[in-house]
């Protein structure tokens, strides 16, 4: 179909067009919630929104322009113009896996500001790509109380769970390769696997599979360390029930002596 007339998502009386509005990340999950979306509605009043952080992997890009040719729906870019190293500068506040100002800032800001402007509430609807697995089913409620007032759909929490690779298998049969850091061991495709939110697992790979970037971030921690002048770490470690920072630096260090 071309497009939907239906009832406002607010399910007040009278029909209009709805907007259905993508939240893509240029990943495996939000890809496949896209395509579920246009096999429901349709190109036409489609929009994938996506959020430029500065430091994604080349490939991401050519996925996301390879998947909205595929999917006939053009991409929408919104950013905030800062990397997350100049805004945990500008904030004072390293992020890591329990908080990360950079998601806040640098994704969903510009993407709430372009939904201010483009998409009224009252004839929208916002689709987010959580995976259908035990870990992820339960942020849909947290994510559905910040996005409001617009309405929030979950096209891949639909029946039962489903593992990384299965998503991946059905994004190769649509055609089209996923992005490379999934192929390299990456568990998501953001930050050019430099995520302050990832563990130490995906951290070592980071510095086996782009030791630059890893160095980058190295360096980076280094120079927030040094002026805030203060023990702050991404990472943590915990050892007898004792948590303590565990820098980047300091990893490294374990991985080259290990090897």
């Amino acid at each position: 179909m071309s497009g939907d007339t239906a009832p406002r998502p607010d399910g007040v009386a009278g029909n209009v067009r709805v907007r259905h509005v993508v939240q893509f990340s240029g990943g495996v999950g939000s890809a496949l919630a896209a395509v579920r979306v246009v096999e429901r509605h349709g190109p036409r009043d489609m929009t994938l929104l996506i959020a430029d952080t500065k430091v994604e992997d080349p490939d991401l890009w050519r996925f996301s322009r390879e998947f909205s040719d595929l999917i006939q729906v053009p991409l929408t870019i919104v950013a905030d113009g800062r990397t997350p190293w100049q805004l945990f500068h500008d904030v004072r506040f390293l992020g890591n896996d329990r908080l990360a100002p950079c998601t806040r800032h640098l994704k969903q800001i510009p993407c709430r500001r372009w939904m201010e402007e483009n998409a009224p509430p009252e004839s929208t609807v916002a689709y987010v790509g959580i995976e259908p697995t035990k870990k992820d089913r339960p942020r849909a409620t947290a994510i559905t109380r910040n996005w409001a007032p617009w309405t929030v759909e979950y096209p891949l929490l639909d029946g039962p769970d489903r593992t990384k690779a299965d998503l991946l298998t059905e994004l190769r049969s649509l055609g089209i390769r996923p992005p490379r850091l999934y192929e390299l061991g990456f568990e998501h495709n953001n930050c050019g696997g430099g995520c302050v939110r990832a563990g130490q697992r995906q951290w070592r790979r980071l510095l086996d599979v782009f030791p630059e970037r890893y160095h980058q971030a190295e360096q980076a921690e280094e120079a927030f360390r040094e002026r805030v002048q203060k023990d702050v770490s991404i990472l943590k470690r915990q050892r007898d029930r004792t948590t303590t920072p565990l820098t980047l630096r300091a990893l490294r260090i374990e991985e080259e002596n290990a090897g």
